[in-house]
């Protein structure tokens, strides 16, 4: 079975390295890029996980969170986080929305792919 990712982001930089490492494992891979609309897009997508970037255009990612687990067909949801803003406030922040997991940019493409793949088997 093919896993099912869906990522929210506006930096196309980030967007495509994060599309080549997953499709290469073998991850089927949407985009997003929308703040405003992203919610809907994960009811669109139906994805086995999220990565959410927090300072996305119309909506910060914090509120989609916020939305998403309010909502019983997502509340479970695996959602990695990603932000350029790793301070401690913004991860407390994170978790008590209920992140599932958190990583600052830079990241390492090899941590992108373990954490997910550990997201949606476990």
């Amino acid at each position: 079975m093919t896993k099912q990712v869906l990522v929210i982001e506006d930096e196309p930089n980030i967007v495509e390295a994060i599309s080549f490492i997953l499709s290469r494992d073998g991850w089927k891979v949407s985009t997003h890029a929308n703040g405003e609309t992203a919610v809907q897009a994960v009811y669109d997508a139906s994805p086995d996980v999220l990565i959410l970037d927090v300072m996305l255009p119309g909506r910060s990612g914090y509120d989609i969170l916020k939305d998403l687990r309010a909502n019983d067909a997502t509340r479970k949801l695996p959602v990695l986080m990603l932000t350029a803003r790793g301070q401690r406030t913004d991860r407390e922040l994170a978790q008590r929305l209920g992140v599932s997991k958190f990583m600052t940019k830079p990241f390492s493409n090899a941590e992108v792919l373990e954490t997910l793949n550990d997201l949606v088997s476990g």
